[in-house]
Formats: structure tokens, C-alpha cells, sequence
């Protein structure tokens, strides 16, 4: 009798791992060629593409010749591609970030034919808890995985319950995505026993009906005679979609799949080559929250924009691979992929800089413009460098914006002589010297001076410039040339500026400047104050905060900021302490600076020396020490509830993980934490089971609190609730890819190679803000805050390139004055046309804004408990619902430019909005 056995071929492919990805890619051709070459031959022979498009589109690009053989494979159903473009690693990206991923892999795979329909992550390292929401949104109906399952599902289906309630059907897979890897290897007369052995260790699993035989490895082709087997062979998408989608009467799992019980999660990806995820981070944020909504608000069609953020995301969702930004991958690949967040990122930044400058245009040359990315009004400092006569600045209104002096630039830029002054001609390009423009010249005995200033608003000719040098140089040399800077101070200015709008802010007229800090009084030595929260520091370098305002007023903490150096003998996979762990958290020294101090902003800088161990053995840390000065920056801004920290040192060690730690107000049993569009609650304990030690260190990337202490973050962090601490690592060096004999895991997680770049050595920088809180998380607005923190107002000086715009925040335009915009005008825009586009909600989280055809998609994202509601307010005649690919669905009412969306608690809403008239 046949076994009731489903043969299902694939490969995994890591695009990058061990080896990088142009080496891993010559394998890729010769596994698919083989793959394809069977697939001519034997018409009943089917493959699975491992669930990720960028491995097919990789071979393409050196097989051009074999895409209609793909297209017409793909289109037959016996090739299954897609749905993602890569196989991400949930943890180490954003939530926009896995979105675009899916969108990019499902439309790409469309394109070739067809889109295998399901949600296929066989190897990420745990799963995220917005996963089935993002899948059902995208139209899929099952999801397919590995790791992260709890020991509490004892069959091969279970329903997956989403943050939001969304329940998806979830094949298991016991054994993993190669449990069937060996079963057509060895004596074709043995396969019979083969066969009965993995129907034994399967069925228990799947009592009734076929079982799924995952038949691949990593990086190699199935056999080409898998077909004689007398076995049914299909793709995953035919096995898995032939199942009921519906989920009564399975286990049900809530929330993140992190167990280590059923396979090892690998958790020390989270802190391994934290650089990365900085950049990571950052990129993301140009890209999302900058580059892609600020230029459907305010570049005109036309520009080279869409396409620029095409390349950028692209690069974004390539860095997101599950061996990429994890940091588990050779020095060399880690290289390649912190050059592609570095291309994202700057690709991201150009299009700001487009945007920026097509404001600017606009706006007079002694003007600011100030821009807010959030879609709520926001009153917040920037810092602009203004001429010092004129360091004042002044709303459309004509009030005075409060602002704070901090830094006069030096002024004498370079000297130098000259034995023929016509030389310095040569120097002048139009108006441009030093890269500033020339405002005015003398010459006084043999001393000629050109000042020069980033904000000319004089008139120039440069005939004038070349008159005077020509009259100067007819008397005899030699010449000291001086370029000397107009005096310009660094001000901090605290603007209020319309939600996604902007404001234009004047220079003050020449010799009115005031004192900035009128009416300030400065607090005690080692002390900030801001009104809402007070700081000091204690002799050992920590500090207390004291909430002195509603609504946290009475919170406080103690002992904030405590450094912590222990030895690791792990590897990028697994944080693994030595035998006998040597813990530093005591300074030698101890120095507090005041950097500056005023009504807006004051500084403190910590300095805390450090006798660190060199490096560690897995027996003990080494004798031998390395002196470390840790130097915390702590700033302290006006109306902000939280003290913002900048955590700085060289790190000349190895193998050590160093950790910022912070006393809990209240005993806490669980924490809670944002991370890809998701609160998650997490106890003190982690599920273990499998071969790995199951640590309680776990991810956040928007925020974490615990106890009445929140941490605000502007990357992915790892933390853990320790002896009572919040600890978040700052920094984790290792020396091996995988070491083969981690303390705290069975089994090799990769080959043993050295990866000294993953010793991070040199300059290490970490920021994020702290605050203690009473209350939970929601009610201490936490999602509001970290939108805050994340995202800073952009400031452009105006250059009047274009006709000056009328000083204004949005409403205030010309556009909005009744003239329709221009053809081609940067204010032919959503904001341009009368009101500002606003979000109001409790917990509602603006996630991407981006052009879709003739409308505006937003998504927004329900980061509350409970049931919530989105207000959006701009100049929209009509409103829909649209899935996470952007397929139109529901019309919603709009009642005089506003609608209003009902939203689960963590809903992700994605609607379209179009222009009125």
C-alpha cells in the first residue's frame, strides 16, 4: 500500500550568509538550472521556490534567456513562487518593512504568472504578532512555519491568533522545512522502511489525511527522480491551500511565537552587530517617514521621486533577510549588507533633500522652513544656524519664537597669501567661496578680506568683486587673502507647526535680537529642569528622574543608567556568558560637565571610567584590562516628558556584552513592548524545550516599559527584566559566526568561521530616552511619545530661487487663497490646498503615507488595548478601505473633509483618500 505521503521539492536558499551573496548566487544558478533542466524533462515534476521572489529574480538576472520557461512553469502552477520577496527576519525591521516585503513578492510573482498563497516563513527566528493580520489582509488564508511554536500544539495545524484577533490556519512543520531531506537518500530497496519511519514520526502529529514531506536542504536541488517514488509530488501551494482554511477545533496560539521548545530561536541575532540595526533603523525612518509621504505632500508629478523610492525599498527589504540584518552572516557579508542600508538610506535622503529644496525655492533666502512629519501638531526644537545680528525668528504672525543660543561658529574660515591677488578670482565661482556666498569685500593695507555668509540675503555682482581685486593687485604683494564667515550662531528654536504641514519663519531684522533666556532660571549644579521632569545626577553616574507634571507627576527612578560589562563566549547567534563571569558596573572615576544649560535645552555629560577585561575565554574573562571611558550625554529639552541619552565609548575588548541598566520604580513580573505595529506583554521567563538555553532577552523597537519605567528607542534593542533591572544592550562582541561549543545550545547553528568585524570594535553610540510613568503603558501615551522621540521636525533655509511663497503654515499658502496651484507648482498638493491633513485618535499610529494612483494611502495602525477610533482630516472628497496591497474595498463616508474608522484594539487600516474637486 502507498503511504499517504505529500513530496513536496524546494530549497531553502539563504541569499547571503556564510559566504556572500554574489558567491551564494553562482550555486543559485547551478541548483536552478539543474531544477529547471528536470522540470523540462519530466512534465509531473513540481518545486517550491523556498516563499521568497529575490532568489528567482537573482537567477533571472543571469539567465534572461529562461524567463518564458519560468512564466509558462509558474503560470502552470508546478513552479511556486513567491509571496515574499525575501524571507525577513520578523524582529529586525519595521512592520511597513514586512508589508512592502509581502506587496513586492506577491506583485512581482503575479507578474510571472502566479503567487503561491501562502504565508511561507520556514526558518525566521520567531515570529511577530501582527504576522496573521498582515498575511489575511493580503489575502492569504494559511501560513506556513518552523520556529516559535509553543509545546502546548501537539498537531501539525494550529490557529494563529493575531494582536488584532486575526486568526490564520498555520501548518506546522515538525522537523522543520527539510524533514523529509533524507528520504530518498541510500539503497532504493531500503526507501520502503524509510518511508514507514517517517509516516511513524510524522502521523502522531496528523492523524488522518496526508503528510507533508518537505523534500530540501539548504542550497541544493532535490533529486530529479523523486517522481518514480510512486508518492504523490506537488508544490506547498497545492498542499497546504487543499486544506480547510477555517481554524475550529485547532490548538490556538496568541500573539509572537518566540518558544525555543519545539527548535531554536537564535536569540542573540537581536544584539549581534548592533551597528547594523542602527542604520537599519535610520534608513527605514528616511524612507517611511520622510522621503515617501513628504514627497507626495509637496514634489509635483514628474520627478524622479517614485522611481528613486522604488530603489530604496528595495534595498530596505533585501537587508531585512533573515541572515542579513540579523548580523549571523560572514564579516564579508555584513559588509555588503550595512553598503545596501547605506544606499537605502541615501537614496531615502535625496528625496528629502528634493522636497527640501523645492521649499526652500520657494521661501525667501533669510526665512526658515519647517516641516512636521507627524500627523498631529507638533511643537518641537530645531536648530538653525543664523546670521548673529539676526539670531532671532519670528512666526508668519510677527511673534517672536522662543529660542535659546548654544553655539557662535568660528569666523576666520582660511588665510592665506598671495603673491598675485588676481588669483583669488580663480577661487570665486559666481557668488560661491568656501562653499558660502560672498556678502562683501575690503582691502585694507596688504590685508584683502572676502566675508562670506550661508544665508546672503545682499545684493552681489560679481563685475564689483573683480573691479576691486583689479584696483587692489595693481599695487605691489605679497597679499593676505582672508575669508572670513559672516558670525553665525547655532540656535535652538521651539516651533509649532501644523499636523504634516509647515511654517516659515523669519530672520529677525538686523541688531533686534534679544536675550534668549529672559525670565529662565537655572537649576543647581549636576541638576536638569524643564518644568516636567527634574534630573540629577548621583556620585557614581547615575541618575534620578523626578516627574514634577501632570500627567506622570510624582513618578520617579533611581540608580538610572547603571553600565554593566560581562564576558560572552557565545557567537552571533547565542549571547553565552563564561564559566565563571566577571561583572564590571563600578566606575574608577567619575566627571559631570554642564555642556549647556537654558530654557530650552540643557546638557549634562557623564564621563565614568572603566577597567574592562580585555577579553574572555569560555572558562573566565582574562586577567589582562582595558581602561574605558563611558561618556552619557544627557539632554533635557523644553515640553518633553523624558530625558534624552546618548550612551558613547571605544570599544577596544572583545568577546563581552556591555548593558545599560535601570532600576525598576515597581516590582514588575512582565514588560511590555513596541515592535512591528504591536504591544506585546512578555514575562520574566522565556519556554524551552529544544537544545537552547531559553534566555528571557527579547526585541522592541518603538518603546519598552516595565514597572513604571519606559525606555523610548529609535532602533531595535534588546532588553530583559533582570534582578529587578531594565537592561538593554548597548553592545554584544563575539568572534565566531557560530561556535560549536555555545554553552547555552546543543548544536552548531552554522559553520564555525571567525568574524572579527562582529567584535564591533571602535566608536560605539546609542541613544534612546527614558522616563518613569505611572499607570500602563497606553494610559502613559507611550505610541504618542515614541512618534515624537522618532521623528524630528525637518528644517531647510529658504534660498528664493523660485517666487517667495507667503510665510505660513498650512491654510496660509497662496494655494490656499482661493487661486487654484500651478501646473507643476510644489504646492499642487494635499497640504497645499487649504488645511492640513491631520490623524487624530487615542493610540493611533500614522505607519506610511504614500501616493497610490489619484489618492493618498495611508495606513495607520490601533496601538491601544482597546477599541479605539482615527479622525483624519484634510481636503478629501471620497475615502475607501483598501487591503495591505492596496486593492480598494469599502467606501467610507466623508462629512466635510473628515472620516472617521472605527479600529480593533492593534487594527492595521490601510485607506486611499482623494482630492476634493
Amino acid at each position: 500500500m502507498t503511504p499517504d505521503i505529500v513530496v513536496v521539492p524546494h530549497t531553502h536558499w539563504d541569499r547571503e550568509w556564510y559566504l556572500p551573496f554574489q558567491r551564494f548566487r553562482l550555486g543559485l544558478v547551478r541548483v536552478l538550472d539543474e531544477v529547471l533542466d528536470t522540470m523540462a524533462a519530466d512534465p509531473s515534476y513540481r518545486f517550491t521556490m523556498d516563499g521568497q521572489l529575490a532568489a528567482l529574480e537573482d537567477y533571472l538576472e543571469i539567465r534572461p534567456e529562461r524567463l518564458p520557461e519560468v512564466r509558462r512553469l509558474v503560470a502552470q502552477g508546478r513552479f511556486a513562487a513567491g509571496p515574499w520577496l525575501i524571507l525577513a527576519d520578523e524582529f529586525l525591521c519595521a512592520g511597513e518593512t514586512l508589508i512592502r516585503n509581502l506587496e513586492y513578492g506577491m506583485r512581482g510573482a503575479a507578474e510571472l504568472g502566479g503567487v503561491m498563497r501562502v504565508g511561507y516563513l520556514p526558518d525566521q527566528f520567531g515570529h511577530c504578532a501582527q504576522m496573521p493580520q498582515i498575511l489575511r489582509q493580503a489575502g492569504l488564508e494559511h501560513a506556513c512555519l518552523w520556529r516559535g511554536v509553543p509545546a502546548s500544539v501537539d498537531r501539525d495545524a494550529f490557529a494563529w491568533i493575531g494582536a488584532d484577533g486575526t486568526a490564520i490556519r498555520t501548518q506546522y512543520l515538525p522537523g522543520g522545512y527539510g524533514n523529509a531531506v533524507a528520504l530518498f537518500s541510500g539503497p532504493a530497496e531500503a526507501l520502503e522502511d524509510r518511508l514507514a519511519a517517517f509516516t511513524e514520526t510524522l502521523r502522531p502529529w496528523r492523524p488522518t489525511g496526508p503528510l507533508l514531506a518537505m523534500y530540501g536542504a539548504d542550497h541544493s536541488a532535490p533529486a530529479a527522480d523523486v517522481t518514480t517514488a510512486g508518492l504523490r509530488v506537488a508544490t506547498l501551494h497545492d498542499y497546504v491551500t487543499a486544506q480547510d482554511p477555517a481554524v475550529t477545533g485547532l490548538p490556538v496560539v496568541h500573539g509572537e511565537l518566540r518558544s525555543h521548545a519545539r527548535a531554536n530561536i537564535l536569540p542573540g541575532v537581536i544584539s549581534a552587530r548592533m551597528p547594523a540595526k542602527q542604520v537599519m533603523a535610520r534608513a527605514e525612518r528616511v524612507v517611511t517617514r520622510y522621503a515617501e509621504p513628504l514627497s507626495a505632500l509637496w514634489l509635483p508629478g514628474g520627478t524622479a521621486a517614485p522611481k528613486l523610492l522604488d530603489m530604496a525599498w528595495r534595498r530596505l527589504i533585501a537587508c531585512s533577510g533573515h541572515d542579513s540584518i540579523t548580523g549571523c552572516g560572514a564579516d564579508e557579508t555584513a559588509q555588503q549588507v550595512a553598503a545596501r542600508i547605506a544606499e537605502a538610506e541615501q537614496i531615502g535622503q535625496a528625496v528629502v533633500d528634493m522636497v527640501g529644496a523645492s521649499l526652500a525655492d520657494r521661501a525667501a533666502r533669510d526665512t526658515v522652513v519647517v516641516v512636521n512629519p507627524s500627523p498631529f501638531p507638533r511643537t518641537a526644537l530645531i536648530l538653525a544656524d543664523l546670521p548673529d545680528s539676526r539670531a532671532a525668528l519670528f512666526t508668519p504672525d510677527g511673534d517672536r519664537v522662543p529660542s535659546q543660543r548654544l553655539e557662535l561658529a568660528p569666523t576666520l574660515l582660511d588665510e592665506t597669501v598671495m603673491d598675485d591677488l588676481t588669483r583669488l578670482l580663480g577661487r570665486v565661482h559666481e557668488r560661491e567661496l568656501f562653499g558660502q556666498e560672498i556678502v562683501s569685500w575690503s582691502s585694507t593695507g596688504d590685508v584683502f578680506t572676502v566675508v562670506v555668509s550661508r544665508h546672503a540675503v545682499t545684493g552681489y555682482d560679481y563685475a564689483d568683486l573683480r573691479s576691486a581685486v583689479l584696483d587692489a593687485a595693481a599695487r605691489p604683494g605679497p597679499w593676505r587673502v582672508r575669508t572670513c564667515a559672516e558670525p553665525v550662531v547655532t540656535v535652538a528654536a521651539d516651533v509649532t507647526v501644523a499636523p504634516l504641514g509647515r511654517t516659515v519663519l523669519t530672520f529677525a531684522p538686523p541688531g533686534t535680537a534679544a536675550p534668549h533666556s529672559a525670565g529662565w532660571t537655572r537649576p543647581a549644579d549636576g541638576t536638569l529642569d524643564n518644568g516636567l521632569l527634574r534630573v540629577t545626577v548621583a556620585p557614581d553616574g547615575t541618575l534620578s528622574l523626578f516627574s514634577t507634571s501632570p500627567p506622570s507627576a510624582g513618578a520617579q527612578a533611581h540608580g538610572v543608567g547603571r553600565i554593566v560589562d560581562g564576558g560572552d563566549a557565545g557567537d552571533t547567534y547565542n549571547h553565552a556568558p563564561p564559566r565563571d563571569d566577571t561583572l564590571v558596573d563600578a566606575p574608577i572615576r567619575v566627571e559631570v560637565e554642564s555642556v549647556c544649560a537654558g530654557p530650552l535645552v540643557s546638557v549634562l555629560e557623564i564621563r565614568r571610567e572603566y577597567a574592562w577585561p580585555a577579553d574572555s575565554t569560555p572558562r573566565a574573562r582574562s586577567e589582562s584590562a582595558e581602561t574605558v571611558t563611558v561618556t552619557t550625554r544627557a539632554e533635557l529639552r523644553a515640553g518633553e516628558r523624558y530625558l534624552r541619552l546618548e550612551i558613547s565609548f571605544d570599544n577596544r575588548c572583545r568577546d563581552h556584552r556591555v548593558r545599560w541598566h535601570a532600576p525598576l520604580p515597581s516590582p514588575a513580573a512582565e514588560s511590555f513592548s513596541e515592535g512591528q505595529l504591536s504591544v506585546v506583554r512578555r514575562g520574566l521567563t522565556g519556554e524551552g524545550g529544544c537544545g537552547e538555553k531559553p534566555v528571557p532577552t527579547f526585541p522592541a523597537e518603538g518603546f519598552v516599559t516595565a514597572g513604571g519605567l519606559a525606555v523610548l528607542l529609535d532602533q531595535v534593542t534588546e532588553y530583559e527584566l533582570t534582578g529587578g533591572d531594565l537592561a538593554l544592550t548597548l553592545i554584544r562582541s563575539v568572534g565566531l559566526l557560530s561556535n560549536d561549543r555555545n554553552a547555552y545550545r546543543d548544536e552548531p547553528a552554522g559553520p564555525q568561521l571567525p568574524t572579527p568585524a562582529a567584535q564591533c570594535p571602535g566608536p560605539v553610540t546609542m541613544r534612546f530616552a527614558v522616563l518613569p510613568h505611572p499607570g500602563a503603558w497606553h494610559e502613559a501615551g507611550l505610541p504618542r511619545l515614541a512618534e515624537e522621540y522618532r521623528h524630528a521636525l525637518l528644517a531647510v533655509p529658504g534660498s528664493g530661487r523660485a517666487p517667495a511663497a507667503s510665510p505660513g503654515v498650512a491654510g496660509t499658502s497662496p494655494e490656499s487663497s482661493g487661486a487654484p496651484p500651478a501646473a507643476g507648482d510644489p504646492g499642487a498638493s494635499f497640504e497645499g490646498f487649504g488645511e492640513p491633513i491631520a490623524v487624530d485618535g487615542v493610540g493611533v499610529v500614522l505607519v506610511a503615507l504614500r501616493e497610490r494612483g489619484e489618492a493618498l494611502e495611508m495606513r495607520l495602525v490601533a496601538e491601544h488595548p482597546t477599541a479605539t477610533e482615527a479622525v483624519i482630516r484634510g481636503p478629501f472628497g471620497a475615502a475607501r478601505r483598501a487591503d495591505v496591497l492596496g486593492a480598494a474595498g469599502e467606501r467610507l463616508e466623508v462629512t466635510g473633509g473628515v472620516v472617521r474608522l472605527p479600529l480593533r484594539p492593534f487594527e492595521i487600516a490601510t485607506v486611499h483618500l482623494t482630492r476634493t474637486g
